[in-house]
């Protein structure tokens, strides 16, 4: 699954767009400095994301939309269209 399809995942199981559990994590204090663990747990207590999504949310909390662009353009399972993730929901597409 790509990076994109996991942000979109969520998304659907928690009716937020990416961007707005981003501006719920950073009110709640999550930022670069945060361990993973606190972020996972508050997303499973908040929104009941997983692990797998929310490891995903974990690094757009962090790190903003850029991904690596290891897998752009790759044929594999986890290949993702563009390095820049789109954080404005499914319905802006």
């Amino acid at each position: 699954m790509s990076f994109q399809a996991y942000l979109d995942n969520a998304e659907k199981k928690s009716g937020r767009t990416p961007q707005e559990i981003v501006d719920l994590a950073h009110a709640q204090g999550f930022g670069a400095d945060t361990l993973a663990g606190p972020i996972l747990a508050w997303l499973a207590d908040e929104l009941e994301i997983g692990r797998g999504h929310g490891m995903a949310l974990v690094h757009v909390i962090k790190n903003g939309p850029e991904i690596s662009a290891k897998h752009v353009g790759t044929t594999g399972s986890h290949r993702d269209e563009s390095a820049l993730l789109r954080l404005d929901g499914l319905a802006n597409r």
